[in-house]
């Protein structure tokens, strides 16, 4: 792979995954007025044509005790919506038979293709040899998204995100959707197809913007993303519920900052449906040594039970969903 390519992949991973600055979070908001025209996903799901369709959506469960701490709490309380585990990780199982035991709770996978961590890190749910391509010198799975693009093919890709949806199942747990870890399954055009290929064969929503709209294209390519007419042409012929917008939780340097800076993300974002995502995890010795990000983590599991925040997203009207309802609206829809 050239320079250029990978600069371009480093770009579009640093804007899909969590830990964006207010500032790069907005650089993908589409423009009100020029979102008017289209019509949205939001819409034809039966949603208020004028209101955010908001999923808060916490993603890095089963990474590790205090992730999954975080995430019950919250979903027990009713504070978030929707919550994504990711399989290959030491406390995956754990948090899959919770979710057995919490049927009414939306839970997907976070399709894991990269360890990123520096001394806690997984390996691949399919038998390593079976997929050389993934996996690095220690027999873990790469730490960057570029290395997984320039080392997996795209069939070794499908293999495991395959495995991953199959161990879930074979646990007693059919996720509620699927989404992609540090962004990968959009490091390449082939990775795109292979995630909506499974998406459809299992009939699990995937986390897939509606390019349909020109101003997404326009506006996601003009940051960097892999969006050729074979990219586009994936995710229009993808046959699911898809988002109008997405984006995640900003970092602050206090957590007032870390609120304001939300505060202002929600005020950027325009009508439509829309998935934000964050990181929860709770406050412990053992998650520092895990990762330097851990204070932006800490200050996420509690600012969606801060009333200063659940105030605001009242007064801002936003109607709040998850993917289980959406597919549910979906199935109804006259297509």
């Amino acid at each position: 792979m050239n320079t250029t390519s990978t600069l371009g992949i480093l770009l579009i991973l640093l804007s899909l995954i969590a830990c964006n600055n207010p500032k790069s979070s907005n650089q993908a908001e589409p423009e009100k007025e020029e979102m008017k025209s289209h019509t949205s996903w939001a819409e034809k799901l039966g949603y208020p044509n004028d209101k955010i369709i908001l999923i808060l959506h916490a993603d890095d469960i089963g990474m590790c005790p205090e992730a999954n701490i975080s995430a019950k709490n919250y979903l027990e309380k009713g504070e978030i919506q929707s919550a994504a585990v990711m399989m290959p990780c030491p406390n995956a199982e754990e948090f899959i038979q919770w979710a057995i035991e919490h049927p009414d709770q939306d839970i997907g996978l976070h399709l894991t293709l990269t360890s990123e961590w520096k001394n806690y890190r997984w390996p691949s749910v399919t038998d390593p040899a079976e997929v050389p391509g993934l996996i690095d010198e220690e027999g873990m799975l790469y730490h960057e998204v570029v290395q997984v693009v320039q080392n997996a093919s795209a069939e070794e890709v499908e293999k495991e995100i395959r495995a991953q949806v199959e161990k879930s199942i074979a646990l007693g747990y059919r996720p509620d959707h699927i989404d992609t870890h540090m962004g990968t399954l959009y490091g390449s055009p082939a990775y795109t197809a292979a995630y909506t290929k499974v998406a459809m064969e299992y009939n699990i929503p995937a986390m897939v913007l509606d390019v349909e709209n020109p101003l997404v294209i326009e506006t996601f390519r003009s940051q960097g993303y892999p969006m050729d007419e074979n990219m586009i042409q994936t995710m229009k012929d993808y046959t699911l519920p898809k988002l109008d917008f997405f984006s995640s939780v900003p970092n602050g340097k206090t957590y007032e900052e870390k609120c304001e800076n939300f505060f202002k993300l929600i005020e950027s974002i325009p009508p439509g449906l829309t998935e934000i995502i964050f990181h929860p995890s709770e406050n412990t010795e053992n998650l520092k040594t895990i990762t330097n990000s851990w204070q932006q983590r800490n200050w996420e599991a509690e600012m969606f039970k801060d009333e200063k925040v659940k105030n605001f997203l009242s007064e801002k009207g936003v109607v709040f969903t998850n993917w289980r309802e959406v597919m549910e609206r979906f199935e109804k829809m006259d297509k």
